[in-house]
């Protein structure tokens, strides 16, 4: 059989999913557009660190349209991915006690529904409507390991990039404690979501 042209493949990849409201892909597309300002505004006034950060948001918010997220998980990614890193440029995780906590919870819970949603629609991954236990831990595992990776990414950043990144073993048991708690509530999100979803179609 031949393959769909790149094209096709791509619009398809790209296409709402089904009964997705106008709201969402507003806001969603809205999110993108002040991610791709917001890499202009770095260029122009800051550091190459911060406009690969924003670069890195803006990639990181056409995962969700791509993927065919709910409006709800694509607004949600967004935002809190631009939120942190308008955050961490701004130096208000310094300055506002408790906020880098918040933010990898709330960030790593947003994150790990989101991998969960790209596995389950590339096939990879079980369905949360019809084996919400699996996809509930599913998405636990998927939180650690990114919360795990991005550590990691912390300590070669302040290896080999810029040093004035905050990297302490409590700093980093508090981070990756915060994610857990983060991956947790997305977990049990995604089981009740799913549990008020249809099963119709769905493998």
């Amino acid at each position: 059989m031949t393959p769909a042209p790149l094209t096709t493949r791509t619009r398809t990849a790209w296409s709402p999913a089904p009964g997705r409201p106008t709201w969402g892909i507003v806001l969603g597309d809205a999110v993108r557009a002040a991610a791709l300002v917001s890499v202009l505004v770095a260029a122009a006034t800051s550091d190459g660190v911060a406009v690969a950060l924003f670069a890195l948001v803006l990639g990181g918010s056409m995962v969700p349209r791509a993927a065919g997220a709910p409006a709800w998980l694509d607004v949600t990614c967004g935002t809190v991915m631009l939120a942190a890193a308008w955050c961490a440029v701004a130096g208000l995780y310094e300055r506002v006690e408790g906020l880098d906590l918040l933010v990898h919870a709330v960030a790593t819970g947003a994150l790990a529904a989101l991998a969960h949603q790209v596995l389950t629609r590339g096939g990879v991954a079980v369905s949360p409507v019809r084996h919400r236990a699996t996809a509930a831990l599913t998405t636990a595992g998927l939180g650690v390991l990114l919360a795990v990776v991005w550590e990691l990414l912390e300590a070669a950043g302040h290896t080999f990039v810029d040093d004035s990144i905050h990297v302490t073993y409590p700093d980093t048991v508090g981070d990756l404690a915060a994610a857990l708690a983060g991956s947790v509530a997305a977990a049990l999100l995604v089981a009740g979501v799913a549990a008020r979803t249809p099963a119709r179609g769905l493998p």
